[in-house]
């Protein structure tokens, strides 16, 4: 069955002072699934209250406390992955093994926090006087505030709240109101585990109201979000007015790269179901393909051939390779690119429509021929949409590439070490990935530059959003 979504307030599910609710729908089904509860101010200030007050004790926590605490969440991840995971395809789409997949990730990330919560370490600066001591200490910032995307409802929301969590701070949180059962299974895990009442909060309803109202709230310091680039820049924009820090990961556009020297058959196998993965709405899916004149003819029919083989259903049929698109809108956003497309010039060479069956499916698409003007080649899809084009020599594709104003992530496939090296070191992203998928693991660095970003949700440096450096000198 379907959990019943609350708001998760000072450690209570409850819904609060909600008169109005939203209708949570299996995109794959189109059946009613459930209601979510829609926050009213009182229950935003409560939440805001709650976070404050339990920031006053939690602050003080010891690092080991925090840490077993994200031990005993990763734990319960572990158990619970399949009925999250059974979740997460009913509200999301994609199918059960990724779903199931997200949720065991994230206990990997929990256990990384738990580790690394316990090595937020400061620093002795040697004096010039002996008589003086030099000290810097890093302090949790405050109360956070978090906004986290359907398109990865557990990841997305697990990587602030362990972070945020870990390094002291409490948190109140809104998911995705289209795929809510994800943060609302990762709020019952930290119940579970121990997790004061207020460190972690959780409310839903109309995004614009509630992301202006808790970040024009003085009780919050920090705020962060992952979604598009321009949701991010406005609420970036509300933020610097009052000078909240921010971490932000914002779409992107990620060019792949592949040249001559290649396996085709390989890489093009490879890149057909990293393309499909969550029916390519991931914000590192590979978006912009260069393929080199010379194996352009080849990869284009393996590549096809791939993905026009693959199988379209529900996320909860065991046969399925690809779900449905998450919402309704998205499938309007797939057509205006295709027709886009055909104005550019382009060939369509597979799918380009929606699937004449009940939920929100598109074909796997694939666009040759196109000018790197068209929309395909400008903005992100964000869907089942790969637009095939050629190049001719390195410092020609790295022009390409580089020429919009996104940098999320980027990948190459070459077996030629100096050409690896020369796009590694050119491509302008924040994470570049050579010859395989390597981004999005707990220990390493997940953010953008450009208009993709600031900041990171991964590695070492996720803990810099989170806390505040005091200097201290004593004579």
């Amino acid at each position: 069955m379907y959990p019943t979504i609350n708001f998760y307030i000072n450690g209570e599910f409850t819904n609060g002072n909600a008169t109005q609710h939203q209708a949570i729908i299996n995109p794959a089904t189109l059946e009613n699934l459930g209601q979510l509860p829609i926050a009213t101010t009182r229950d935003l200030d409560h939440a805001l209250q709650s976070a404050q007050a339990a920031f006053e004790s939690w602050r003080h926590s010891s690092p080991m406390e925090r840490s077993k605490i994200l031990r005993k969440v990763a734990q319960l991840c572990r158990d619970r992955a399949e009925e999250i995971g059974r979740h997460i395809t009913l509200d999301q789409g994609k199918p059960l093994a990724e779903s199931v997949g997200e949720v065991k990730s994230c206990a990997d990330h929990a256990d990384w926090h738990a580790e690394e919560c316990r090595r937020i370490y400061g620093r002795v600066i040697p004096p010039r006087d002996p008589r003086v001591r030099q000290i810097v200490v890093k302090e949790p910032i405050g109360v956070c505030a978090a906004f986290t995307p359907w398109n990865f409802p557990f990841n997305q929301a697990i990587r602030k709240i362990s972070a945020a969590i870990g390094a002291g701070c409490t948190i109140i949180i809104k998911g995705p109101e289209d795929s809510p059962s994800a943060v609302m299974a990762i709020a019952r895990i930290f119940h579970e585990a121990g997790l004061p009442q207020g460190v972690l909060n959780v409310v839903w309803g109309v995004p614009a109201e509630i992301s202006d109202y808790l970040i024009r709230s003085p009780i919050v310091r920090k705020v962060s979000f992952t979604g598009s680039v321009p949701v991010g820049k406005q609420l970036a924009a509300l933020a610097g007015a009052h000078m909240k820090p921010i971490t932000m990961e914002l779409g992107g556009h990620s060019p792949v790269l592949v040249f001559p020297d290649v396996d085709i058959a390989r890489v093009a196998k490879q890149l057909a179901y990293f393309k499909i993965r969550n029916a390519g709405q991931v914000c590192i899916s590979p978006t912009r393909f260069y393929i080199h004149d010379a194996i352009y003819d080849e990869f284009k029919k393996t590549f096809i051939d791939i993905l026009a083989n693959i199988n379209i259903g529900d996320g909860l049929d065991p046969e399925t390779d690809m779900g449905p698109l998450a919402h309704e809108r998205r499938l309007a956003t797939m057509d205006q690119f295709v027709q886009n497309a055909l104005k550019h010039g382009g060939k369509i060479e597979l799918g380009g429509k929606r699937l004449d069956k009940t939920g929100y499916f598109y074909a796997p698409t694939v666009i040759s021929e196109l000018d790197d003007q068209a929309q395909l080649m400008t903005e992100e899809p964000f869907g089942p949409i790969a637009p095939l084009t050629r190049f001719h020599d390195t410092e020609e594709v790295l022009r390409r590439a580089n020429a919009l104003p996104y940098g999320l992530a980027a990948y190459a496939f070459t077996n030629h070490l100096q050409t690896a090296h020369q796009v590694s070191n050119a491509l302008q992203a924040g994470m570049v990935s050579i010859n395989h998928f390597g981004v999005a693991l707990p220990e390493t660095p997940f953010g953008g530059i450009k208009d993709s970003g600031i900041g990171s949700e991964g590695g070492i440096e996720t803990f810099d959003g989170y806390v505040v450096t005091k200097f201290i000198t004593q004579r």
